[in-house]
């Protein structure tokens, strides 16, 4: 490590700030701030901020004596509780149009359960033209770039028989492929939707694009027509400010746990008012309607824009905490262009120093995916996007990664991130290699992270206002000790994959997680509650746990047979090499040279599982660190010994 500790040191970090850049917030070091209002966090290294941001507890404290102190009414009634949730409601949304440089006067503010659900409302709601023979009708065009909820509007699209068509990030940037010039003589209605920031590689739409694809100075596609534009700015807000009075977007999907941690399932949509007045809206909900027949086809929507969409209660308490997040973040970090700058610091760092780690024989250690050279704020947020790679420009699969940097309490997110379009560009995925993953089980969010030698997604990390030096120097720590220091990222053993088992266990001994279908390891108060304790550990195995019958080496061959024998021709006898048994499930392996078998296969093999003080199972999933939990069982002392190195 001695190598690279002065590229590691803050010092050579602070030297190499750049344009845009600025560690802290003048005030408090970002450390001390984390210690006050992350102290949870403890020894973790939290970079799945754009994930979600992890709410200070002085925000949290603020909602909880605002909830004690007052109370908060239904708003649909008139008493007074309710009506001073009224008024903070509007407060609110009041705070969220300052917050973007706006106001009431252009933009109104409409509650949803997030992101996904505001996109989902402009895809129902927008007037769109059905195609027909006389007319080509409407379309919807978005960027390939985008989030899984964008390209989902296309089925809204497609059964309202709009066409919906995808445009690639390089044919807009290139000025190339498909872009003409003119004016909106023609007034059909399209819609083009692209993200101000990528959720995959932190690549930085311009939002210039707004105002001219609006004015007809550029265009997505080959065709005339009124454009509205619809940015998500869900990923973008969250470490960087957004004002609307320059870049006026007709619809700004957002969700709040993005930029606060805290409400979560609370987002809106801001829509520009001129926009507004061509919304169409078909359901209507409690609060929405100004008067309507119950037996007769007769309902008059009220005035107002967020009342029309917004459609039942709104989370009115969710909604106050708001006020609570948006005085926490202007509290601790003194605004948006703050975080910014503090954010870009931490990822222009992170990135430079992992672009420079390479193996002794030259090759690099990772290979980044990004569209930018991470030069300014401007054009890149704090994501960083890349695969781990082995001394021979192997890919170290995602997963793996995943696993090992739960070791070292590393929180990070792998696959393609809702992002399949972004994911295909930067790994060179065609459309039938996604139909070829398919077919050979990878799914979205599964663990199958390489397919015939090629990844099917990534690995991801992302800063936030919280977010440290210390974090991106612990992360880089583990890079290059795992890499490049001789402790290379080896198979963390898989209770499925051995062929010694699959021979001496025919089928799954069916364990679920339940009182009775699996023995729990009892947890170790002291420890916490995985059970699980720093030294050494001895756990009996009670008589009436063993299986009904124990079969002898000399019982082997009738339970099996000779391999020797009645072997069909052609087909060469399997020899099993090695035996592991796995005692507790997701802890290490167990090596034998012979064992006994038992009424379900493996004497003793998945008898166990760790739980917590709850009762509930543990696995690698939520513990990664089981895997270097060691079980050892002694079949004359009926005794297993348990040992865990490092915790």
């Amino acid at each position: 490590m001695e190598r690279w500790a002065e590229a590691l040191s803050f010092g050579a970090f602070h030297r190499g700030l750049r344009r845009g850049a600025a560690y802290g917030y003048g005030g408090e070091s970002p450390e001390g701030l984390r210690r006050r209002e992350l102290a949870r966090l403890g020894g973790i290294t939290y970079l799945d901020h754009a994930g979600t941001a992890l709410f200070p507890q002085s925000l949290l404290k603020a909602f909880t004596d605002d909830l004690n102190e007052n109370v908060y009414g239904n708003p649909h009634s008139q008493n007074i509780s309710s009506k001073l949730t009224s008024d903070t409601i509007e407060h609110v949304r009041y705070r969220i149009l300052q917050h973007f440089n706006t106001s009431v006067e252009d933009y109104t503010v409409i509650f949803t359960s997030g992101s996904t659900a505001a996109l989902k409302l402009v895809a129902e709601a927008f007037p769109w033209v059905p195609e027909t023979a006389e007319d080509p009708g409407s379309r919807f065009c978005y960027l390939t770039d985008n989030h899984t909820s964008v390209v989902g509007m296309r089925a809204i699209a497609d059964a309202m028989n709009v066409l919906s068509v995808p445009v690639k990030p390089k044919d807009i940037l290139s000025g190339t492929d498909g872009l003409v010039a003119g004016g909106n003589s023609c007034k059909t209605p399209h819609l083009f939707c692209y993200p101000a920031q990528s959720n995959f590689s932190g690549t930085r739409y311009p939002l210039a694009w707004i105002e001219q694809i609006k004015s007809g100075q550029l265009h997505p596609i080959k065709v005339q027509g009124k454009w509205s534009v619809l940015l998500d700015a869900a990923s973008y807000v969250s470490t960087s400010p957004l004002d609307l009075s320059l870049h006026q977007a007709d619809f700004v999907p957002l969700s709040f746990y993005k930029m606060f941690g805290f409400p979560t399932g609370l987002g809106a949509l801001l829509v520009k008012n001129e926009a507004a007045a061509c919304l169409r809206k078909v359901y209507f909900g409690g609060g929405t309607a100004a008067a309507y027949l119950a037996g007769e086809d007769f309902y008059l929507p009220k005035k107002s824009v967020a009342e029309r969409f917004e459609d039942g209660t709104v989370s009115f308490l969710d909604i106050i905490a708001l006020k609570h997040g948006f005085d926490a973040l202007e509290r601790l970090t003194g605004g948006m262009k703050n975080i910014e700058q503090h954010t870009f610091a931490l990822a222009h760092y992170t990135y430079r120093i992992l672009s420079t780690l390479t193996y002794p024989n030259g090759a690099p250690a990772v290979h980044l995916y990004s569209d930018t050279d991470f030069s300014s704020p401007e054009v890149q947020g704090p994501i960083i996007n890349f695969n781990v790679l082995d001394e021979n420009g192997d890919i170290v699969g995602y997963s793996q990664v995943d696993k090992l940097a739960g070791l070292y309490n590393i929180h990070i997110r792998t696959g393609c991130f809702c992002n399949t379009g972004a994911c295909q560009q930067h790994l060179g995925i065609s459309n039938n290699d996604i139909k070829k993953n398919l077919q050979a089980g990878h799914v979205c969010g599964d663990d199958i992270d390489v397919v015939d030698g090629r990844p099917t997604g990534s690995v991801r990390i992302s800063f936030g206002y919280m977010s440290t030096f210390e974090d991106a120097q612990a992360f880089l720590k583990f890079i290059i000790t795992t890499r490049l220091i001789g402790c290379n990222m080896v198979n963390i053993p898989s209770p499925r994959q051995t062929i010694s088992e699959l021979v001496a266990s025919p089928r799954e001994n069916g364990h679920t997680c339940d009182n009775n279908s699996a023995n729990k390891l009892p947890p170790n108060k002291s420890t916490g509650d995985s059970g699980l304790s720093t030294s050494s550990t001895s756990v009996n195995m009670p008589v009436s746990l063993q299986p009904a019958k124990r079969h002898s080496e000399r019982d082997m061959t009738e339970v099996f047979g000779n391999p020797a024998e009645d072997m069909p021709s052609g087909r060469r006898p399997v020899t099993v090499t090695n035996i592991y048994l796995y005692p507790i499930k997701s802890c290490a392996a167990f090596e034998v040279m012979r064992w006994p078998i038992g009424n379900t296969g493996l004497l003793y093999d998945r008898s166990f599982m760790v739980a917590n003080h709850n009762g509930v199972c543990i696995t690698q999933k939520q513990e990664p660190r089981l895997c270097l939990v060691q079980p050892f069982i002694d079949l004359e002392q009926n005794v297993m010994i348990i040992r865990a190195e490092g915790w």
